[in-house]
């Protein structure tokens, strides 16, 4: 699958060749406040024309409930296809029809995914159809509107954390607030691997993200232009959550 990079000012290359480029496909270079070093975070904006083409279909703004819904678990394939690429294997063995086979499989306790509630839910079916052992931990962060300063309400982790990789899964990615409360929370159970998993992207989230957890690698189907005034992406997708499950949270 090709992934590559967003093609702005403060976007850079690390493969210029025209082969993929596996180890890092692309990067958002921030400069920190004192000016004495540069940090990159691992920031992956997937090109393969099926997630394209199914990202297209969902800008439409008179998508179905259905049709959104299984849009964004499709593309939630696509995106897990990505990030765990990555993944540690070790050698084992199993019995085969004709003998003993050696084979390769996940090594450790592999991969717990973290759908923040209520949009993540709607991406967890299509993480799932790849990983269907995965343990699901849940949490509950809401933006509030007039601040956009986010607000925890809800966690429900496994009780292993610090061995696992963690998935966290929202369709959007808009001011940065909610994955940064979500990271932290994590953080603070253990975790220490963490990717996240996004339909699109704000060039304003991604800045706020590295500010504070530069850790943390990003895969989105798309790197959009910018946040309007009330913090929605453009040119985005609209409200996913609504259009996920059909109704309106005031």
């Amino acid at each position: 699958m090709s992934a590559a990079c967003h093609r702005g000012d403060s976007w850079t290359r690390n493969c210029e060749t025209g082969a993929p480029c596996h180890d890092v496909l692309s990067a958002f270079r921030h400069t920190s406040a004192d000016a004495t070093q540069e940090t990159v975070m691992k920031t992956v904006e997937v090109r393969h024309p099926l997630v394209q083409h199914k990202l297209g279909l969902m800008r439409r703004a008179d998508n179905s409930t259905k049709t959104f819904r299984e849009l964004s678990a499709e593309v939630a394939t696509l995106l897990t296809y990505e990030a765990t690429a990555d993944l540690e294997t070790e050698d084992a063995e199993v019995e085969g029809w004709a003998g003993t086979v050696r084979v390769r499989r996940i090594k450790g306790r592999k991969i717990t995914l973290v759908p923040i509630l209520r949009a993540g839910i709607g991406m967890l079916p299509g993480v799932l159809d790849l990983i269907p052992a995965a343990k699901v931990s849940v949490v509950g962060i809401k933006r509030d509107e007039d601040s956009l300063e986010a607000v925890p309400y809800y966690e429900n982790l496994v009780g292993d954390m610090a061995d696992r990789t963690a998935l966290v899964l929202d369709p959007m990615l808009a001011t940065g607030g909610t994955l940064i409360a979500t990271v932290s929370m994590l953080k603070a159970a253990g975790a220490s691997r963490i990717k996240g998993l996004f339909l699109v992207a704000a060039p304003e989230g991604l800045r706020a993200l590295e500010a504070v957890h530069p850790d943390v690698e990003v895969y989105t189907a798309s790197i959009d232009e910018r946040l309007n005034e009330k913090g929605y992406i453009l040119p985005g997708l609209g409200d996913a959550g609504d259009k996920i499950f059909g109704t309106r949270v005031d």
